[in-house]
């Protein structure tokens, strides 16, 4: 697919871009370039490879869920300035 200093010009203004005449030329032929690599990868034959293949096998890295004792609420709270209802009391910053 052919890419046009046209084209560029409107994806530029639609993104509000100024671009100069020489920034506009660049990205003409580098927008080519990434188009002409996307056809290329769309020769290959990837027919019977999921769309989630990976190279190297991946598993679930994820331990299981295990219940342990928590920290005493009391302890924790003895040292803060302020607490309501055994949480910490913050004062409020929004108006």
């Amino acid at each position: 697919m052919k890419i046009t200093k046209e084209q560029v010009e409107h994806v530029a203004s639609l993104a509000r871009l100024n671009l100069s005449e020489e920034e506009k030329e660049r990205f003409t032929r580098e927008m080519e370039d990434i188009i002409a690599f996307a056809d290329k990868l769309n020769e290959l034959d990837t027919e019977g490879v999921m769309p989630t293949a990976h190279v190297i096998p991946i598993q679930n890295v994820f331990r299981e869920d295990v219940i342990k004792p928590s920290f005493d609420r009391e302890k924790i709270l003895q040292n803060a300035p302020a607490k309501e209802d055994g949480c910490f009391k913050v004062p409020k910053i929004v108006e």
